[in-house]
């Protein structure tokens, strides 16, 4: 066993595999106070966490119980298997169920499995079964029915969506504040949060936009899309779309765009690989060839595609590739990054819409734990973390005795740099005013630049 973690007050977490995930959940729930063992059979990455983060780390095999009970099983609270093998975490959490109590979540990525989650949680007894890779094709695919936005993500189980665009010069809200939209434009939107200048705003009413400013409002789609709509950007989704790399991402995204009648092409590298495409995706285009290649994507008409989608494993290629297309063509472009070392760099370069599979990930299973350490008069459904890590959405399901229900929202004693960007009411999103009240039953989002919420009372003075 290598290191000394400090004592924490968290819960006991054992991490099993210490790749970029692993390694993303060690720094995020160590920051949020929790007590972690990260176990891999690489002692390098293992002591690299161990030194960094001030935890415990055990050099072995996660799916063995002897190591497992090293970790401390026995009085672990979580086991989170987040190694490169499916069967290998689902291996994991089976024998930590057999002997503890604690919770489990494993990483499956493989597509069989993913058809089987349900069927796998119930018998396996798991708390979560996460696959980042479809979670980031669903992400990307909802920036290509709406490709004017930089990011969008689903709230509500669908019903609500926060989207993210930036303000072009000239644009008919520059100068206007946020009460002149909901007054003159459309009040069926909340603007939740601005980008400016590096710093991140939760605004009121009176606050002015400007030409640059990066925004993320929360609406229905249909009243998302009324709203571009009236201030000039384009909401029709895209025809066609190209994607470099035949991989579970390109997998599970074609799938989805084809069966919402988007055109796929995808040029992959494998043989192998194009001939499963084929069987798996028999109404997309496959290309065996070099998607690196300029010849041969000038061929495969780079120039005139609606949308490319680099998802080589390479962050560097998908890099060059998102800015090889956008000075071709006038594609919407998503760039697929792994690492996040050279953030301010990718900042720079103005990629646009660009999806963090392993952000995903660390999001769903962040929420999770801190429903755990929460009161069981809330729960959280969903956390989103936005403008890297500066300001928060979480979606609180509201239990009785949560403290928030049954007084009009402007009677609330709220903290300050917070709101609350929607109330989900009986099956409807409600854009909330003062006037409005949050019932035991309904979930709500909340967005604050202070972090770390981990039940709805948190939100209050």
């Amino acid at each position: 066993m290598l290191g000394f973690g400090s004592k924490t007050s968290g819960l006991k977490i054992i991490i099993v595999g210490a790749g970029k995930v692993g390694a993303t959940l060690v720094q995020q729930l160590r920051k949020e106070g929790h007590d972690i063992t990260i176990v891999d059979k690489s002692a390098d990455k293992v002591n690299n966490l161990v030194d960094n983060f001030d935890i415990m780390g055990i050099v072995g095999n996660g799916a063995s119980y002897t190591t497992q009970k090293e970790a401390g099983i026995d009085q672990a609270d979580l086991i989170i298997a987040v190694t490169q093998s499916d069967e290998l975490n689902l291996l994991c959490c089976t024998i930590a169920k057999q002997f503890s109590d604690c919770a489990s979540i494993a990483r499956v990525r493989t597509p069989d499995y993913s058809k089987e989650v349900g069927y796998l949680r119930e018998k396996l007894g798991l708390a979560r079964i996460i696959n980042p890779e479809l979670e980031a094709a669903k992400e990307m695919a909802r920036i290509l029915y709406l490709p004017t936005a930089l990011e969008i993500n689903s709230f509500a189980h669908g019903q609500a969506e926060m989207v993210k665009i930036k303000i072009p010069e000239g644009n008919m809200i520059v100068g206007k504040t946020i009460a002149y939209i909901g007054q003159n434009i459309t009040n069926d939107i909340l603007i939740c949060a601005v980008e400016r200048e590096g710093k991140v705003t939760i605004p009121s009413g009176g606050f002015e936009l400007a030409s640059g400013d990066i925004i993320s409002f929360v609406s229905t789609r249909k009243a998302g899309a009324y709203f571009l709509s009236q201030i000039g950007f384009e909401t029709k989704q895209v025809k066609n779309t190209m994607i470099i790399g035949g991989g579970r991402a390109s997998y599970y995204l074609s799938d989805q765009l084809i069966k919402n009648g988007i055109s796929v092409k995808i040029i992959e590298m494998s043989r192998a690989r194009c001939d499963e495409l084929n069987t798996l995706l028999p109404k997309a285009i496959i290309i065996n060839g070099d998607g690196t290649n300029p010849d041969l994507l000038k061929e495969e008409g780079i120039a005139d595609v609606d949308s490319f989608v680099p998802l080589t494993g390479i962050d560097e290629q998908n890099v060059m590739l998102t800015l090889h297309a956008k000075r071709l063509s006038k594609a919407k472009v998503i760039t697929k990054i792994n690492r996040t070392r050279f953030n301010e760099i990718l900042y720079d370069l103005d990629l646009g819409s660009v999806v963090y599979p392993k952000f995903i990930t660390s999001e769903t299973i962040i929420a999770y734990v801190r429903a755990l350490t929460a009161t069981k008069d809330s729960d959280i459904e969903t956390l989103y973390h936005m403008f890297d890590s500066r300001a928060e959405a979480i979606e609180f399901n509201v239990a009785e005795g949560s403290g928030v229900t049954g007084t009009p929202l402007k009677d609330l004693q709220l903290k300050k740099d917070l709101l609350i960007a929607f109330i989900s009411h009986e099956g409807k999103i409600i854009i909330p005013t003062g006037n409005d009240v949050i019932s035991e039953g309904d979930s709500i989002m909340v967005v604050s630049t202070s972090t770390g919420f981990k039940q709805i009372s948190d939100i209050l003075k």
